[in-house]
């Protein structure tokens, strides 16, 4: 149907059709966009300004050209340092060859028992590993010495950054104080970077030590160097094998496994979070912070690291807290440290080249009884405690001894817990006074003499050439008379001991002392009977026990076995130290019975114990100077000195007083348990004594042969 309009479909219909928008006319003109004009340098104004602009192309250009040239030195030093690195690698030895570098070795002492009390030497306690420790040993170390262990290559750039602002902030140098060290170069220093200990080039091993320790720009470039082959070479546990190994620990601990057994008694694998952290501890200062020297400071320090543990993850709250409740103690040995003294003289008696020069771990079984040296040290700390003015400087000695030599315990000076202080048990010569006596009577005893024989007690005076009149007279400045032997000793009287000592001659009195054992040279003038020669304790003691076992002379000894760690064999090994005879057993029981009586009724009454039989003598040299007492019972001799070092004389004290009383103390504490043992003595019988002995008076031609005669027979062994 055309012409006609259509209808609109249905769609159309329910959606209507939208107008058209008007499409507009383009116009003719067109917006323009602005173009902005080029902006024209500022020009400096006047010569400031270009001078300033004149300066700053040319730090440009210094900027760019170090930039340059930095880069490419920092490739070549890094391509340097690797190949240095792998060069380090490959010279590298195996682990197991590392682990132990003492250029010494070391000495373990046991007592009497074959229990362990001292170590000298660097004491290594065998090779661990990273796999065999604690591991709260382990966790300890990383955590205080190097969190970031595991994830380095050797060197910790951001450590390194951090220990130079921390000095530099605190005033140092840059590479002083702080080290920001990882584990792996700790361990690279503790190897010297590879060099050995030569002593052609090291006076010591301290100077070594100390050699590798420096701190230069150069020597920390070759030891991060050696880090990084070490990190190529080995794995982190090797590496910290190494370190566990070598790592000093104070008192003579060579690494971790000597330090747990010289500290508690156990090994490194035993340890719990306490012995781990306060072991730890000790590597910021091992001297300083050693739990030997002063166990709160270490149990403080090991608290730090117990909260560096805590913090990074290895310890729970509580464990840490238990940790710090409950710190690290000593061992028993290591705790009571006894025989300081007495292992200082093992160490300087013993052969050089295996105690004092050992390059081998030596084991030496000794004499040392700690019961007794517990005791004499006990002893003396009462007496210095209860019975000396306070601020007083003087000190005291105390050897105690068996009959055949063998030393029990010895205490050099007041201060007990001591290592290489001066002994004056064995180091101090000192005039030995009236405590010399008992030598001068054994000789008149081995011519004959009885103790009941009378001698003079009054003025006498000799002639020395060179000195003029020599005139003794006795302590309390009185005379008695005629008085026997027996009472001269007793009461400690002057002239009788000189008249004795004048009438059987001197050459026979320094015979007798000299083989007794009293090796320095004796005085030579008429002197000698009172004790003007110098002597040590050690050798006095040493001769009352040569009296107390039958006339035997006697080596004071320390040393019964020695021999190398994992040796079954010992390679020196001594039972007795008692020598030739020098007085027969009859003029010794004689003498014992006559000292006995110094304690029954003389000068030595407070050194009494109880029902126990004592025999002794007290000795004070010129001006007070020098007090002793030296006395034994049926079991062990003691010997006490007491004096000032620098020979200033003692107020109010002589050999019968505080020395006594040190000695009673002593022998109290030793014998408490002990059984009673008769003395070996013999009272002399009932009958008119023989004639005074006076003035020395010029002997016959078959009186001095006789004499001779008597001596060969003593000094070749005779009975």
């Amino acid at each position: 149907m055309s012409g006609q309009k259509r209808p609109p479909l249905v769609a159309e219909k329910r959606y209507p059709a939208q107008k058209k928008k008007p499409v507009k006319k383009a116009t003719t003109k067109t917006k323009k966009k602005a173009v902005r004009k080029p902006k024209t340098p500022k020009r400096p104004r006047g010569p400031i300004g270009a001078l300033f602009a004149f300066v700053g192309r040319i730090f440009k250009w210094i900027v760019r050209l170090l930039w340059g040239f930095g880069w490419r030195v920092g490739m070549i030093v890094g391509l340097a340092v690797g190949v240095a690195a792998l060069y380090v690698a490959m010279t590298l030895p195996p682990v197991t060859d590392l682990v132990d570098g003492r250029a010494r070795g070391s000495v373990t002492m046991l007592d009497r028992f074959g229990d362990t009390y001292a170590w000298r030497g660097d004491q290594f306690g065998g090779m661990v590993t990273a796999g065999t420790v604690s591991p709260h040993l382990k966790n300890a170390l990383v955590a205080t010495e190097d969190k970031r262990f595991y994830r380095h290559f050797g060197i910790s750039p951001r450590g390194i950054a951090s220990a130079v602002r921390i000095n530099l902030r605190e005033g140092r140098g840059p590479l002083s104080g702080h080290g920001g060290s990882t584990i792996t170069q700790q361990t690279a220093k503790l190897l010297c970077l590879g060099q050995p200990f030569d002593p052609e080039v090291w006076k010591n091993e301290t100077a070594y030590e100390a050699d590798c320790r420096r701190t230069t720009l150069w020597r920390k470039i070759k030891e991060m160097t050696y880090a990084m082959g070490m990190e190529i070479k080995y794995t982190k546990d090797e590496i910290l094998t190494v370190y566990l190994n070598r790592a000093f620990l104070g008192a003579g601990a060579r690494g971790f496994e000597a330090a747990s057994q010289r500290y508690f008694g156990i090994s490194a694998g035993e340890v719990n979070p306490a012995q781990a952290s306060m072991m730890v501890g000790l590597l910021v200062a091992p001297t300083r912070y050693a739990p030997t020297n002063n166990l709160k400071r270490s149990q403080n320090r090991s608290q730090v690291v117990v909260r560096l543990m805590e913090t990074q993850g290895y310890l729970s709250a509580s464990a840490a807290q238990n940790a710090i409740d409950n710190p690290a103690t000593l061992s028993p040995a290591a705790q009571a440290r006894a025989g300081g003294y007495f292992a200082d003289w093992v160490m300087s008696t013993g052969p050089k080249f295996l105690t004092r020069d050992t390059t081998e771990d030596v084991i030496i079984k000794t004499t040392l009884d700690q019961t007794l040296q517990t005791a004499a040290e006990d002893a003396m700390k009462f007496v210095f405690d209860n019975k000396v003015r306070q601020g007083s400087e003087a000190q005291a000695a105390i050897v105690v001894m068996s009959a055949d030599g063998a030393v029990r315990a010895m205490v050099g000076g007041r201060q007990t817990k001591v290592t290489g202080a001066f002994n004056r048990a064995t180091q101090a010569k000192r005039q030995t006074g009236s405590a010399f006596k008992p030598f001068v009577f054994a000789a008149a005893l081995e011519l004959g003499y009885s103790p009941n024989d009378l001698v003079q007690d009054a003025p006498i005076c000799i002639h020395t050439p060179g000195s003029g009149e020599w005139c003794p007279k006795n302590y309390k400045d009185e005379f008695k008379g005629p008085v026997s032997m027996t009472d001269a000793l007793v009461e400690s009287l002057n002239t009788p001991a000189v008249r004795i000592s004048e009438s059987v001659g001197r050459d026979l009195v320094k015979k007798v002392a000299t083989g007794f054992g009293i090796d320095n040279k004796l005085a030579d003038g008429p002197a000698l009977a009172l004790g003007a020669s110098e002597s040590t304790l050690l050798e006095m003691t040493g001769a009352y026990a040569g009296i107390l076992n039958g006339g035997s002379a006697v080596d004071p000894y320390g040393l019964v076995e020695l021999r190398l760690l994992g040796d079954d064999e010992p390679m020196a090994r001594q039972d007795s130290g008692i020598r030739e005879r020098i007085i027969t057993r009859d003029s010794a029981e004689s003498l014992t019975w006559m000292m006995h009586q110094v304690i029954e009724q003389g000068t030595g009454q407070r050194a009494k114990l109880g029902e126990r039989q004592v025999a002794g003598k007290t000795g004070t040299t010129q001006a007070a100077r020098d007090a002793w007492f030296i006395g034994f019972t049926g079991n062990y001799v003691t010997g006490v000195w007491m004096g000032y070092d620098d020979n200033t004389p003692l107020t109010g004290v002589t050999g019968s007083g505080l020395p006594a009383d040190i000695w009673r103390e002593t022998m109290t504490r030793i014998t408490a348990t002990a059984p009673v043992t008769p003395l070996p003595m013999k009272a002399p019988p009932a009958a008119v004594p023989d004639p005074i002995v006076e003035a020395p008076q010029p002997k016959p031609q078959n009186q001095e042969t006789a004499i001779e005669s008597l001596l060969r027979s003593i000094f070749s062994g005779g009975n």
